[in-house]
């Protein structure tokens, strides 16, 4: 089964993507721009700006809280983040493959971040629109299109399963 594993590798490739786009954008913001000092920067406002926020929460900030959940929400990250490769090896679909990848990569990109400094830095700001309040990172996005992308190789591959098959009367 030489296809799985390279499937797997590939999950593995989009998810170290991810990784260091994670963290040179996480470092450009407090490093480059002095993000942390400065707080915001106008970008294209009021659609989108690069805002400091310390988020020990979730994705998008959800379910908060500071000390030791910094180290259950390390944990648990790290945790899913095996789960998804050890399925990477069994993954033969490239939607899936890609999507695996991309959830591993955020996962680890923000424990990356809780680990090294007790929360998750998130920057991204849309909530001058008035329609996307949270402030995010890379991480965050990959998780989101990923777990989109989970889904929806789910609903193409029941498709695909349902084409042809006989249907059974009651």
């Amino acid at each position: 089964h030489a296809l799985p594993a390279l499937s797997a590798v590939a999950a593995y490739g989009f998810a170290l993507v991810v990784i260091v786009l994670d963290q040179l954008t996480k470092a450009w913001m407090l490093d480059g721009l002095s993000l942390r000092e400065v707080g915001r920067v106008l970008i294209a406002p009021p659609i989108l700006n690069f805002t400091y926020v310390e988020n020990t929460g979730v994705s998008f900030g959800l379910f908060g809280g500071g000390g030791s959940m910094r180290w259950v929400l390390s944990v648990f990250s790290l945790v899913v983040a095996g789960a998804l490769a050890w399925w990477a090896l069994k993954a033969e679909r490239r939607l899936l493959v890609a999507a695996i990848g991309l959830v591993i990569g955020g996962a680890i990109g923000n424990a990356i971040d809780r680990i090294q400094y007790g929360y998750v830095v998130d920057f991204i700001d849309f909530s001058g629109t008035g329609v996307f309040p949270w402030v995010f990172n890379v991480a965050d996005s990959a998780i989101t299109i990923g777990v989109i992308l989970l889904i929806l190789d789910s609903l193409v591959s029941e498709r695909k399963a349902g084409v042809g098959a006989a249907h059974e009367k009651a």
